[in-house]
């Protein structure tokens, strides 16, 4: 709107603004009060003369009423002062939220006895449902994905482009590696090269697996102590159903040693879960998702916009006005 349109003084309009400095405002009845001790004092002291007038002689005039125009043009002008000094604004507020993400790998046993189907259709099937629920769930953050069996392969890069990997852990399969054994030393430490230049705070390596340390030239334990001297937190996963002492040995037996996956999750300053079925692995996602909440910053954009000009303008108006009114016969004459 332009400054002199009437709009700016509707109450839909003022309404609207936000007042920087609203101690002015309660100024304005004070001017009002200061008007009519005034006219109460004047009234007083004014001198007058007895005349004997008939009762139609004094009923007020129009020409008369005008002798108010001045002092009702003085307080409009001060009353817009105040007004302007309240500077009135617009505050338009948006409101960001900013996660500052982690670095996070996933390293994933692909051992031929990831295919055993105590979880459903299998483990390794079981795992690569929830790992995608995981990645989904983390938008923020750079997540890689690391696969061993014999041998452990970077098979994804840290990446905020989780279709991608999404894609990566679609195409899993036992078949990738052809070593047999599960080499978790060297998981770990593919893990570590890939994050070991890493600048954010927040560092992460999630492991999972269904047997002992049985392949690799890397001790677990001494990956676990370099992982945290990279401030690399780890997180074990022992999936499967442990064998029964009272189930006889096959060849297809694998034997789990929960001793090795503890005492590495605890030098990573991490945790330890056994997960025997598929309910129980989504519940330590879940855990893990919980424990490794990144950081958010809120930041707050106003946009402010003042308006006090166009109630500045309107007070010089309103004043030159009221010098206009003293000068003339509406501030002399019509006042005695």
């Amino acid at each position: 709107m332009e400054w002199f349109s009437y709009e700016w003084f509707t109450v839909s309009t003022v309404r609207q603004f936000t007042w920087a400095h609203p101690i002015y405002l309660y100024a304005i009845p004070a001017i009002l009060l200061l008007f009519g001790l005034r006219a109460l004092l004047s009234g007083r002291s004014r001198q007058r003369l007895s005349v004997a007038l008939n009762r139609t002689e004094l009923q007020p005039t129009l020409v008369g009423s005008l002798r108010y125009l001045l002092p009702v043009s003085l307080f409009i002008a001060m009353a817009l002062i105040l007004m302007a000094l309240a500077r009135p604004q617009l505050i338009r507020e948006e409101t960001e939220r900013v996660a500052e993400g982690i670095d996070l790998m996933l390293a994933i046993d692909i051992s031929s006895s990831m295919t055993e189907t105590d979880l459903k259709p299998n483990r390794l099937e079981a795992a690569k449902r929830v790992a995608r629920a995981f990645v989904k769930s983390r938008r923020n953050d750079r997540i890689g994905l690391v696969i061993f069996a014999g041998e452990a392969y970077s098979l994804c890069p840290l990446t905020t482009d989780h279709e991608l990997l999404n894609g990566y852990l679609n195409d899993l399969d036992d078949s990738m590696i052809k070593t047999s054994g599960t080499a978790i030393g060297s998981a770990l430490a593919v893990c570590i090269n890939r994050m070991r230049e890493s600048t954010v705070k927040s560092k992460v390596t999630i492991l999972l697996s269904d047997g002992d340390n049985t392949a690799g030239n890397l001790d677990p334990v001494t990956v676990a102590r370099l992982a945290k001297a990279f401030n690399i937190r780890i997180y074990t996963v022992a999936i499967g159903k442990p064998p029964r002492p009272s189930v006889p040995a096959t060849i297809s037996t694998v034997t789990m040693d929960e001793g090795v996956l503890t005492t590495i999750a605890n030098i990573g300053s991490g945790s330890f879960f056994r997960a025997g079925d598929a309910p129980r692995l989504q519940a330590v996602f879940n855990e893990i998702d919980r424990l490794e909440k990144a950081p958010v910053k809120t930041i707050v954009y106003k946009d402010i916009k003042d308006f006090y000009r166009v109630y500045l303008y309107w007070a010089i108006v309103f004043l030159l006005l009221t010098l206009l009114l003293k000068s003339t016969i509406f501030g002399n004459i019509l006042e005695d």
